[in-house]
């Protein structure tokens, strides 16, 4: 097994991925996305940072790398992605996911740990929660607030595809608990298969138990599902 950790231009959180992945005993490898994905890859995440310098839109032009073929053809067959900040908005920019991830609703950057409620427990990346469980998980973004057409939303919610949303530490869903004005509180949705995955919030930051909160663990052990 070998996760692949796509990093583009202004990637920054693609060491910090490889770092929690290995600790969890997890094979990773970053690759640059000029040279294509491996052909051994088993998993792709999409890390977090700025590629591109997030010019036109937060993830706009790493969506449109040519490696993004490859990597839309590995979904196809399987291979399970989790896109995590900037991952998630390239996500969201290249299709694999429904809606965008778009500026703050305070118009400002926002680096703080959050609290999140899994919703549902039957996909690889929420297997090690109980539905309903509160985990802590930092955020650091700009362009986090999660938006989708009326339409869309209703399907997703229809199909089960959310994730996590943004609550308080007892679980309950406030104004005062969501951090960017996501829509409906979502902090992470599922793709067409439930092997896709986005999310703003930074697992990988709460996996190492000697850098403070490891509540990020079971998402990232999705890859060994």
């Amino acid at each position: 097994m070998t996760v692949s950790i796509v990093r583009f231009g202004g990637s920054n959180c693609d060491r910090d991925a490889e770092r929690a992945l290995d600790h969890l005993g997890i094979d990773a490898e970053i690759v640059w996305h000029e040279d294509g994905l491996p052909s051994e890859t088993t998993g792709i995440v999409l890390p977090g940072g700025f590629s591109y310098g997030d010019y036109l839109r937060a993830g706009a032009m790493a969506a449109r790398s040519p490696i993004m073929a490859d990597v839309r053809e590995a979904v196809s067959d399987g291979v399970p992605l989790l896109g995590v900040c900037n991952g998630a908005q390239v996500g969201c920019e290249s299709g694999l996911t429904d809606g965008v991830f778009t500026t703050n609703e305070s118009a400002r950057f926002q680096c703080e740990h959050v609290y999140l409620r899994v919703e549902r427990t039957d996909t690889p990346w929420t297997a090690a929660y109980e539905e309903g469980e509160v985990i802590e998980i930092p955020i650091a973004h700009g362009e986090g607030r999660y938006e989708i057409e009326d339409d869309r939303l209703s399907d997703l919610e229809d199909e089960d595809r959310i994730l996590f949303r943004y609550c308080t530490e007892d679980g309950k869903l406030t104004d005062d608990a969501n951090p960017n004005g996501s829509k409906h509180d979502i902090a992470g949705v599922l793709g067409d298969r439930e092997t896709v995955a986005v999310l703003m919030p930074h697992p990988e930051r709460a996996t190492l138990p000697d850098v403070g909160a490891t509540d990020g663990q079971g998402i990232l052990e999705g890859f060994t599902a």
